[in-house]
C-alpha cells in the first residue's frame, strides 16, 4: 500500500514541475522498510527509526522532512498516516553566507581562467566564467547550452531547474563575444554541437567547472571572504543579482516590479528566493533600513 502511496505521491508532485529525484529514491526506501515491518501506513515510531539510519544529524533531518512531508500529503484523506515529529531539527541548514565579488575581482578571475596552456581551455573558461558574469545563469545551465539555443533574441534555457524554460537577453558585447568563442570551437569538435565543451571534446561537467575555477581563484590571488568564504563558480550569479538589485528604481511599485523581473530572469521558482540576495549584501539592507527609516519619518519610500 505505502509503496503505491509513493508512487502516486511522486506523480503529482511531478506533474507541478518537481523533480524528486533523491526524495523519490528515499521515499521508495522508506515504504520498502515500512512494509517489511508489515507496516502499510505511516507510523511515526517506524519513520523515526528509518531517518535515523542515516549517519549524520543533518542526513537524518532530511530524510525525516521528506516522510513528513508525505504524510501530511496522506493523512489528508487517510488519518490512520501519522505525521512524525521534526525529532532530528530542521532539515534545512541555513544558506552558507555568500562570497560578494568585486568587478575588479571578476575581471582577475576571468583574465586567470584564460592563461591556460591549452589555447581552447582558457577560450573556453573564459567564455563561460564571463557569461555567467553577464547573464546570472546557473553553471548547470550555462554547460547544457546547445548551438541551437543561442538565438537573435538570446539564450534559450530549456527545462532545467524546476522544468521550467525561459528566454535569456544578451547584449550585443555578450553577443559579439560568444560567437568569438564558438568561432575557436567550431571546429575544435565539429560533430557535438554543445557550446562548452572540455579537452576531451565533452560537454563539461560540473566538476571540471569547479576545479577550473578554484585554480582561477588562486591564480588571482583573490582572499577569503569572511568567515574563510571561497568564492565559487555560483559567486557570479550572486554577483550579477546584487549587481540588478542595486540599480532597482526608487518607489514600492516599481520595486515589485523589479523584484518579480528578476526572479523571472533568473529562473526562481519563487520570488522569496530572489529576495535572498537582499538579506545576504550588507550594503541593500542598510539602503532597505535608510528608506524604511525616511518612510516612517513621513518621507517618500
Amino acid at each position: 500500500m505505502l509503496t503505491r502511496a509513493v508512487e502516486t505521491y511522486l506523480a503529482v508532485r511531478r506533474a507541478a514541475g518537481f523533480a524528486l529525484r533523491c526524495e523519490g529514491s528515499q521515499l521508495k526506501s522508506f515504504a520498502a522498510f515500512s512494509e517489511a515491518r508489515k507496516q502499510h501506513y505511516v507510523s511515526t515510531e517506524i519513520a523515526i527509526e528509518w531517518a535515523g539510519l542515516a549517519r549524520s544529524v543533518p542526513q537524518r533531518a532530511r530524510r525525516l522532512g521528506t516522510v513528513i512531508r508525505f504524510a501530511r500529503y496522506l493523512r489528508a484523506e487517510d488519518e490512520r498516516h501519522e505525521v512524525p515529529p521534526a525529532v532530528f531539527g530542521a532539515e534545512r541548514l541555513p544558506r552558507p553566507t555568500p562570497y560578494t565579488l568585486t568587478e575588479k575581482q571578476i575581471q582577475q578571475l576571468i583574465t586567470a581562467a584564460s592563461q591556460s596552456r591549452y589555447r581552447i581551455c582558457g577560450a573556453t573558461y573564459s567564455t563561460l566564467f564571463s557569461l555567467l558574469t553577464c547573464t546570472g545563469l546557473r553553471v548547470s545551465e550555462a554547460i547544457q547550452l546547445r548551438f541551437d539555443d543561442i538565438t537573435p533574441d538570446g539564450l534559450v534555457i530549456r527545462r532545467t531547474k524546476f522544468r521550467k524554460s525561459r528566454l535569456v537577453p544578451l547584449h550585443e558585447t555578450a553577443q559579439a563575444g560568444l560567437q568569438r568563442y564558438l568561432h575557436q570551437r567550431r571546429p575544435y569538435a565539429p560533430f557535438d554541437d554543445y557550446v562548452f565543451v572540455s579537452l576531451r571534446r565533452e560537454v563539461l561537467s560540473l566538476g571540471a567547472v569547479d576545479k577550473t575555477f578554484g585554480r582561477a581563484v588562486k591564480r588571482a590571488g583573490l582572499p577569503l571572504g569572511p568567515g574563510g568564504v571561497r568564492p565559487t563558480p555560483h559567486s557570479l550569479r550572486h554577483a550579477f543579482a546584487v549587481r540588478a538589485l542595486r540599480t532597482c528604481p526608487d518607489g514600492r511599485d516599481a520595486i515589485t516590479k523589479h523584484m518579480l523581473a528578476l526572479s523571472t530572469y533568473l529562473g526562481h521558482s519563487a520570488v522569496a528566493h530572489t529576495y535572498w540576495y537582499l538579506e545576504a549584501v550588507p550594503e541593500l539592507m542598510r539602503d532597505i533600513a535608510d528608506r524604511a527609516e525616511q518612510f516612517a519619518r513621513g518621507g517618500r519610500a
